[in-house]
């Protein structure tokens, strides 16, 4: 009798421990579960950084827009009485369209200038690549004066047009004297060398800024009654737009369709530069590509 009982309390007890040992072991594994501990690394290892995120370039997060201009005389405004030019109108516009500040920061823009002359002044002041890297919108017009060059050599013996008179910044030219467009074409190879390597840096100095190259346009076009000098702009543009598209912030901005039908219309009187209606006209453009 006393071993029949002493053999039942023994197997009580060995089920009631199994009983205590599941429940502790399921307890344990819920536990895992709800609350896993890290995996533990080699100490060769290195830890997982969070991904960086990248810099947005939303407009709308931004309190504020500012604009870096350089190149030559277009962005310096030549030619428009009220003093502003296309970079004053893009601020006007952008501020009006965004509901908030947009300043040009600085422009660097200097009339007469040629590509070469912009690198140079570049490697001279320290505070143009240091102002573009601030910058949330940069403009650049450079390269009409290498193509024309005041005019010099581009007007030579022609149809007979009779030029227009010259006036400061104005090409000098001879009455009687047509254009010569291949005068402008030998300058083309060197200038796109030089231009190839302004917009690398303008780009690698604002990486996240949006950088817009204003293209040519033709002034001359009513002294050229054979376009001989179109398919050369457009040479020009066109490898500007490649190389342009090499760099995913730079846009080029076309604007010979602008003056095309309207020359003297959007001529200031030197007959090489946008008036005031001709530069309300490429920042027009501008603005609609920003939207």
């Amino acid at each position: 009798m006393r071993s029949t009982r002493w053999l039942w309390r023994t197997v009580g007890f060995a089920a009631l421990l199994s009983t205590v040992l599941c429940a502790v072991g399921f307890a344990y594994g819920i536990n895992q579960i709800i609350f896993p501990k890290p995996v533990a690394r080699d100490a060769t290892e290195a830890p997982q950084q969070p991904a960086a995120k990248p810099k947005t370039d939303n407009w709308e997060a931004k309190d504020q827009i500012r604009i870096v201009a350089l190149g030559d005389s277009l962005s310096a405004g030549t030619g428009d009485l009220s003093g502003k030019g296309y970079v004053g109108d893009v601020r006007d516009k952008l501020e009006k369209q965004l509901g908030k500040p947009v300043f040009v920061y600085n422009n660097f823009a200097i009339p007469g200038y040629r590509t070469a002359d912009l690198l140079k002044d570049w490697d001279k002041k320290a505070d143009i690549a240091k102002s573009l890297a601030e910058a949330d919108l940069v403009l650049l017009t450079i390269g009409g004066n290498d193509l024309f060059q005041g005019g010099a050599g581009i007007f030579g013996p022609g149809d007979g047009a009779e030029a227009p008179k010259s006036t400061p910044g104005s090409p000098d030219q001879e009455a009687g004297a047509g254009f010569n467009p291949k005068a402008a074409a030998e300058r083309i190879p060197d200038a796109l060398k030089s231009l190839e390597q302004i917009f690398d840096r303008v780009s690698k100095a604002s990486p996240h800024a949006r950088i817009f190259y204003v293209g040519l346009y033709h002034p001359f076009l009513d002294l050229d009654p054979q376009r001989e000098g179109a398919p050369l702009i457009q040479q020009w543009n066109a490898a500007a737009f490649d190389l342009a598209n090499r760099y995913p912030n730079i846009t080029l901005v076309p604007t010979y369709d602008l003056f095309e039908l309207n020359l003297n219309k959007y001529l200031y009187t030197d007959h090489f530069h946008p008036n005031q209606d001709g530069y309300d006209r490429i920042a027009d453009r501008i603005v609609d590509i920003l939207k």
